[in-house]
């Protein structure tokens, strides 16, 4: 009995462990450019993801989706032609004396909201009309062409609105949220430390009008911080030289349970609907550069991020082979235990250390080209040729951080 009590909550740490994520939605009212923004965080057991462009609708999209699933029958954050855009996390005080069988409908929820909703007021009439019970208990975060943005916190039965452009609502013009519903039983649920990291990191951004894409997905979606401990790893070991140094990163924002980031910047008004900014970091965050695309640039994604079939995508896969050296203890707990040398050291080899110097040229690049775009229509073929320059200097970066053998095996 004490064994089988054993397995029984180790089944239920991993199933909590692996629909696990850290959201926000933002109100462009506080943000540096004007321009709302959704943010996810994903942790899930499903570590292979890509991006994918989406015809099967009312509207064309594009969407994040873990890559063994060849025909795109789920969706974890997206954008689609009309300005919508939609990503979640999952809440685990709803539904508590529920026993209907009918569950994790999240990610068929969020793809059937960017094929049919144009705005909030579309998905709410949708969880209106959706058959109960839902088969849903999630924080929907969500934004469309007019600048409204807000999380939906929903069960098998009903729904909560929490608006970020509502001062009373969101003072500081944004609204987090982990794994627990704030309309869910009180102390239930999971992500107590990390929306604890969360509100602290928001907090300091919002308070220097630092709030902007390349802040959120290098700070944020890299952070390091932990509040319990009062401890900030990354501060900390930029100082230590490159060596075994292993911490504990299972309360850390991305651990490595975490598989890819995903943030929607909106547009303002007057600018086409179709040209939501999608920054996508399909693998382990810690190890995996922030691309962006757009819904108006097609099928042709870049080619780092789409694969056929049930196959990965080269960046997801480059990602994964240096989260293995994170991680190396592959026996037991090992996994918790992160070897934060190999992403910050005082030698400055990391990989964060590496990438973030990349990305520094990647983001003023990108947005030379929005400034660009912006001022007359962007045609198809422009965007098309900036993903193909995304891929030759996605490939340049992991040609140097990989060695190699891996590099070659993956790229081959």
């Amino acid at each position: 009995m004490k064994n089988l009590l054993s397995l029984l909550l180790i089944l239920v740490v991993s199933t909590w462990q692996s629909a696990a994520c850290t959201t926000a939605v933002i109100s462009g009212k506080h943000t540096k450019d004007g321009r709302p923004m959704i943010w996810k965080l994903r942790d899930t057991e499903s570590f292979e993801n890509k991006m994918k462009y989406f015809t099967d609708g009312k509207y064309p999209y594009i969407g994040m989706i873990n890559s063994n699933d060849e025909k795109g029958e789920q969706v974890w954050g997206g954008s689609n032609s009309v300005g919508f855009a939609i990503m979640n996390s999952a809440s685990f005080n709803v539904n508590m004396s529920d026993t209907t069988s009918f569950k994790d409908q999240e990610g068929k929820f969020m793809k059937l909201a960017l094929q049919k909703c144009a705005n909030l007021e579309e998905f709410e009439q949708l969880l209106k009309d959706r058959k109960k019970p839902m088969g849903l208990a999630a924080h929907f975060g969500v934004l469309d062409a007019d600048g409204n943005v807000a999380f939906y916190e929903v069960n098998n039965q009903t729904f909560t609105k929490f608006d970020a452009n509502d001062p009373a609502q969101a003072p500081n013009g944004y609204i987090l949220r982990t794994n627990h519903s704030f309309t869910g039983k009180k102390d239930i649920g999971y992500g107590f430390i990390r929306l604890q990291t969360a509100q602290n990191i928001f907090y300091q951004a919002d308070a220097c009008g630092n709030m902007s894409a390349q802040t959120i997905i290098q700070n944020f979606s890299r952070c390091l911080k932990h509040p319990v401990l009062k401890r900030d790893f990354r501060k900390e070991f930029e100082t230590v030289p490159y060596g075994q140094n292993f911490v504990n990163s299972g309360d850390l924002i991305t651990r490595h349970g975490s598989s890819s980031m995903i943030l929607i910047e909106g547009i303002k008004k007057g600018e086409e609907a179709n040209m939501n900014t999608i920054w996508a970091q399909i693998g382990f965050p810690n190890t995996s550069i922030a691309l962006p695309v757009w819904v108006k640039g097609g099928a042709n994604l870049p080619k780092v991020l789409q694969a056929d079939g049930g196959e990965n995508c080269p960046l997801n896969a480059m990602a994964m082979e240096l989260k293995n050296k994170c991680y190396p203890i592959s026996r037991s707990a090992g996994y918790k235990y992160l070897n934060i040398s190999e992403l910050i050291n005082s030698d400055k080899t990391g990989i964060i250390q590496k990438l973030e110097y990349a990305e520094k040229e990647l983001f003023k690049f990108t947005e030379l080209n929005q400034e660009k775009w912006r001022s007359k229509k962007v045609s198809k073929q422009d965007i098309e040729e900036f993903y193909n320059l995304l891929d030759k200097f996605t490939l340049d970066t992991y040609g140097g951080i990989l060695d190699a053998k891996e590099y070659l095996k993956i790229n081959k």
